[in-house]
């Protein structure tokens, strides 16, 4: 089951806006009252999908401009409307491409490229990427103007409270915008132009600071996008931890190995003396049984066993001799590298068997 997630009013509105409005494919029924900026983003919003607008007639038609490169809401198939060329602009409902707005003129929302742009626009213009201006024309409180205010001068400021959302919940972002040269900004207490500040000085917005970045302890820090750098001894340090990390790593399985090589050599080992043991144990059995076969025959050597007793009593010089049954004697055993005797035969052949008296000569059928 799914965690229950409470969310504030504003961002449910936030979540559920794109569902009930922007929905309607083109031809669909629209009104363009609906047209409006949504609340704590200030998001363009309208009745039709991504790719159609609302036209006067009421209804959802394609669009005849786009503003950005890559728009949302087209597929990879679908084909794009083109952007407007140099003079002109498209605006919010990206209906048609109209041409630039003259100073004084009713503009958009922050669309400072509705503006015409002033004869010294390349001096005038931002280029440190903060979005202050669009060729040194500027759109505040929905008036075309020039950003070309001196030190001291009066100006124009626009504060627009953004809705945003961080780990503790919303919170309202304050974006001061002015009419200033670049370098400057628009104080709201006095509406003049002041000079902008250093990295390292108080400060109590973002617009005061030359890297547009006020930092939480009230001084200007440096910019945003610039990449943090470290000292070589970092570089050393980290190269040592690693180096470090990966001997102490080979160190470490090497005595975890040498400690599993060990234990697998003592069951070896264990294995090995258990196996001589009872080598020991067949050798002193198989001792015990020839012993036991040489004492049944009191006073006889090892060949008289291989012939039987009434042959050893006849003294008929035509009697033949006879030979033993096998050329070896009845135990078996080699020699072993270490020097010691192992029979190759098993118990059963330690066993005494008896032997049938030869046949005579004069018996014979």
């Amino acid at each position: 089951m799914l965690p229950v997630l409470l969310l504030s009013p504003t961002l449910l509105l936030a979540l559920l806006s794109p569902a009930l409005a922007g929905d309607v494919q083109f031809g669909g029924g629209c009104n363009p009252d609906h047209q409006k900026l949504q609340e704590g983003t200030f998001q363009f919003q309208t009745d039709c999908d991504a790719m159609t607008f609302c036209a006067a007639n009421s209804t959802c038609a394609h669009r005849g401009c786009r503003q950005d490169e890559f728009p949302f809401g087209y597929s990879s198939t679908a084909k794009l409307p083109d952007r407007c060329p140099k003079g002109q602009f498209c605006p919010d409902e990206q209906d048609l491409c109209q041409p630039v707005l003259a100073v004084g003129s009713p503009c958009q929302f922050n669309r400072d490229d509705e503006c015409e742009g002033p004869p010294n626009f390349k001096e005038l213009a931002d280029t440190t990427g903060f979005g202050l201006n669009k060729n040194g024309s500027v759109c505040l409180n929905n008036i075309c103007m020039w950003a070309n205010i001196t030190v001291g001068d009066t100006c124009v400021v626009q504060n627009t409270a953004y809705t945003a959302y961080g780990p503790d919940g919303e919170f309202i972002d304050i974006v001061s915008r002015g009419n200033c040269r670049v370098g400057l900004y628009c104080d709201a207490q006095t509406t003049q132009c002041l000079q902008a500040k250093a990295v390292g000085a108080t400060c109590d917005a973002d617009k005061e600071c030359l890297t547009y970045n006020c930092l939480a302890s009230g001084v200007c820090g440096d910019r945003a996008d610039v990449p943090r750098e470290v000292g070589k001894w970092v570089y050393v340090v980290v190269g040592i931890c690693i180096f470090g990390g990966m001997v102490g790593t080979l160190i470490g399985l090497y005595f975890v190995h040498r400690k599993d090589r060990d234990q697998e050599r003592e069951k070896r080992m264990q294995y090995w003396r258990e196996q001589n043991a009872f080598r020991q144990n067949i050798m002193q059995m198989q001792d015990t049984a020839r012993n036991s076969i040489m004492d049944f025959t009191p006073g006889a050597s090892p060949r008289s066993t291989l012939y039987g007793r009434d042959q050893m009593q006849t003294e008929d010089s035509q009697a033949p001799m006879l030979h033993p049954a096998s050329k070896s004697s009845a135990l078996r055993y080699y020699v072993s590298d270490d020097g010691s005797q192992i029979d190759d035969r098993s118990d059963e052949d330690l066993m005494m068997r008896r032997r049938e008296p030869p046949v005579a000569h004069g018996e014979r059928f």
